[in-house]
């Protein structure tokens, strides 16, 4: 148990990564584009990199926000066709779409990892500029890994498991005790 509770919290961790790196992708993005803008302001001319360079980040936000979504239960899920099951098929549809998820971050993994060491292509962003395909191609293969990282959380993932009732009691009390704070 102490090692599921380990994996957790490495899993929490992993995903506190994922949040800041997106968030640094975003970022650069903005940055990037910025710094065109401020460019065509200034001389007239544009900068023919500025466009390149900053879509290299969007593989990059794709995979790593699809972890997150993941991790916070907002993937895309039958609500409601699931929890008008009886308790026991709840869990047998959970269990499945565990399952899935879990055949889907292998297939990333597998097929990914093959992608990443076949890339040979350089994207050619300037003259100066030359960034390998391997910068966008490990990222399918990392989301993979991340998305099995996250499955030691179990039905957490999962939104079927979720009491409205207690949630929103749980709201109520929260903002009670810090009102009176």
């Amino acid at each position: 148990m102490r090692l599921l509770a380990s994996l957790r919290r490495v899993s929490d961790g992993v995903n506190h990564v994922a949040i800041v790196a997106c968030v640094a992708c975003i970022l650069l993005m903005l940055g990037i584009s910025f710094t065109a803008f401020v460019y065509k302001l200034m001389t007239g001319s544009t900068l023919s990199w500025t466009y390149s360079l900053a879509r290299l980040f969007l593989p990059w936000i794709g995979f790593l926000s699809m972890t997150i979504s993941l991790r916070y239960g907002e993937h895309v899920a039958m609500t409601l066709l699931v929890r008008s099951l009886p308790r026991v098929l709840l869990k047998v549809a959970a269990g499945l779409c565990l399952g899935v998820i879990a055949l889907f971050a292998l297939l990333l993994v597998w097929y990914g990892w093959d992608f990443f060491l076949g890339t040979s292509q350089v994207y050619m962003v300037s003259d100066q500029i030359q960034i390998h395909g391997k910068f966008t191609a490990i990222v399918v293969p990392l989301s993979g890994v991340i998305i099995l990282l996250h499955l030691v959380q179990g039905f957490d993932l999962l939104e079927h498991f979720i009491d409205d009732e207690t949630l929103i009691e749980e709201l109520i009390e929260s903002n009670d005790t810090e009102a009176r704070s």
